[in-house]
This record gives C-alpha cells, sequence and structure tokens, in this order.
C-alpha cells in the first residue's frame, strides 16, 4: 500500500504536491484543488482531449495514498453499469431454497433477497466506502459523453456524498471522498452539476509549462530536441486543425524521436511521425509536407511564437 499523506495546508503545499506527482499545474488550478481538497467539494474539470485532467485525479491518489475509483462515461451509461444491480441469479437461488424449505413468507423473502448481501457494487457506490488511507479518489471521467439524465442522477452524490438504493435506503459516505468530474466539453453541461463543484478550465499550456512539463517527463531528453519539439507543437497548433494535439501527443512523440535517436527535428522525421500528434485523416493534409516544411524552417530560425 502506498504512503498515505495528509491533504495539503496551502495552494504553495498543493503545487508542491502535484510537483511531487510530476504533474506540472498552474497556480489557479493548484488552487481549485487545495479549496477541492479542504473544503470536500468536487472540482470539474474541463477542456480539450489531452490537456491533463483525467491525470489531476491518477496524481491525487497516488501522492495522497489513496484508493483510485474510475467511472468512465459513455453513451447510454446507467445505474446498473456505474451504481449497482442486484445479483438475480443469486436472488432466483435464495427464492428457490425458500421455496424447497417450506419457507414462504413473502415479506421476510423479499428484504433478504434484496439485502447488501445480494447487491453488485458499481464504481459510485465503491467510491462512499472507506479503506485504511481514508476515503478514496473518484474519477467521473468525460462525464459529457454520458446521457443528460444519468448526469442528473449524479446531483444526490456530488451533494450530499450519497446515493439512494430504493430497497435499502440511503447508502452515505462516512468519508467524502475526493471527486474529480472531467468533460471534454462535446456538449454543455447542466448548471445544476456545475453549481455542486469547483470549476476549472484547463487550456493548452503555454510554451514555457510544456517545456517545463516535458523537462518533468522525459528528464533524458537532449534540451534542444525538446525545445524544437515543443516550439512545433506550439505552432502546429495554431493551424486549421479540428483536433488539436494534446500534452499526451507530445510526450509521445518525444518518446518516438529519442527511440529514433534524433537529437533535432528535420522535415522528414517530422512527417514520418505526424500520424503520433494528428489522429484525423483531415487533419494529417491540412499539415502536409509543405506546412511541415514552413514549420520546421521556423523552429529552426528561432522565430516561433509561443502561445502566450
Amino acid at each position: 500500500m502506498p504512503d498515505v499523506c495528509a491533504n495539503p495546508a496551502s495552494v504553495d503545499a498543493t503545487l508542491r504536491l502535484l510537483q511531487d506527482g510530476d504533474y506540472v499545474a498552474g497556480r489557479g488550478l493548484a488552487t481549485m484543488v487545495f479549496l477541492s481538497l479542504r473544503l470536500s467539494r468536487p472540482i470539474l474539470l474541463e477542456g480539450d482531449a489531452g490537456v491533463g485532467k483525467t491525470e489531476i485525479a491518477n496524481v491525487l491518489a497516488r501522492v495522497l495514498g489513496r484508493r483510485l475509483v474510475r467511472l468512465q462515461c459513455y453513451e447510454g451509461l446507467d445505474a446498473a453499469a456505474a451504481v449497482y444491480e442486484w445479483n438475480y441469479a443469486a436472488q432466483m437461488i435464495e427464492v428457490r431454497l425458500a421455496q424447497a424449505r417450506g419457507d414462504i413468507d413473502r415479506e421476510s423473502l423479499a428484504k433478504d433477497v434484496f439485502s447488501e448481501r445480494f447487491l453488485i457494487k458499481r464504481p459510485l457506490l465503491h467510491a462512499l466506502e472507506p479503506g485504511l488511507a481514508g476515503a478514496p479518489v473518484l474519477l467521473i471521467d468525460e462525464v459529457d459523453r454520458a446521457d443528460a439524465p444519468f448526469e442528473a442522477y449524479l446531483l444526490e452524490l456530488l451533494s450530499d456524498y450519497q446515493i439512494t438504493v430504493p430497497e435499502i435506503g440511503t447508502v452515505v459516505a462516512r468519508e467524502p471522498p475526493i471527486v474529480v468530474v472531467t468533460s471534454n466539453r462535446t456538449r454543455e453541461i447542466h448548471d445544476a452539476l456545475k453549481r455542486r463543484c469547483f470549476y476549472h478550465w484547463i487550456g493548452y499550456p503555454s510554451a514555457q509549462r510544456e517545456r517545463a512539463i516535458l523537462r518533468t517527463k522525459m528528464p533524458e531528453i537532449e534540451k534542444r530536441l525538446g525545445d524544437e519539439i515543443v516550439a512545433f507543437i506550439q505552432e502546429l497548433r495554431q493551424t486549421d486543425l479540428s483536433k488539436r494535439p494534446g500534452i499526451g501527443q507530445t510526450l509521445a512523440w518525444a518518446s518516438a524521436l529519442v527511440e529514433l535517436d534524433r537529437v533535432e527535428l528535420d522535415p522528414e522525421t517530422v512527417s514520418a511521425t505526424l500520424s503520433v500528434l494528428l489522429t484525423g485523416r483531415g487533419d494529417a493534409a491540412r499539415a502536409g509536407r509543405g506546412v511541415v516544411g514552413d514549420i520546421v524552417a521556423k523552429v529552426k530560425a528561432g522565430t516561433t511564437q509561443a502561445t502566450p
């Protein structure tokens, strides 16, 4: 079991805590994380895919020594997959055994088969259970992919850290979990959910922060190559792309270039590895060889304008 760490006592301590987990955060994000931990309130992180929203939950679980409970949202997600369901096979066996014994007290039998021993807990119920290291970190990932009715279902959990199971009653967390909700903003999240959370938008990092992230995650990379990678990515994000590369793509591309023994960028290698950065055919076509060559030349000339 990982070492248990107390919640940070200040924003500066939160910055150091995240840094201990190799997460380079701005002060705004660190402030929201600190307040979320201090006031036991969920935090809603919105932003484009790949900017580091999900990683916040992973880092908090790791550095605080907490169990991570993850709910990956998707269209059609319902309570049976996210909260609980009944073990119908076991319930049927219990009913038949009771019939065989001649025990046909319907009221008692109904209470028995709808007791907790027949309950199959899903992530949200597991998140209300305490652990040896304290309450877990609950990650509700990409809530915008779930349907609006499920979003409404979350309101009781996010406001009171409890879930109502009609057959049993209300299950209340003895200690509120640390809740991180993420959204890629594929649809608008309802205000009722936002009101129950601290909100923070995570944008693409500045060149300075992206260099710091790259140095933190890949300390072995040559400085020249790292600087050129960040300059190229920053410039590429300014082009007409349907999906701009995030931090994950930056790190994956850097790893690929290191594996290819490159110490600096060249148009041929960039063109050959562009699919690591751009996952859509249209984006790859828009960032064709001519565009790649122009950006590489701009990087080499040292005239790339970093994102402020």
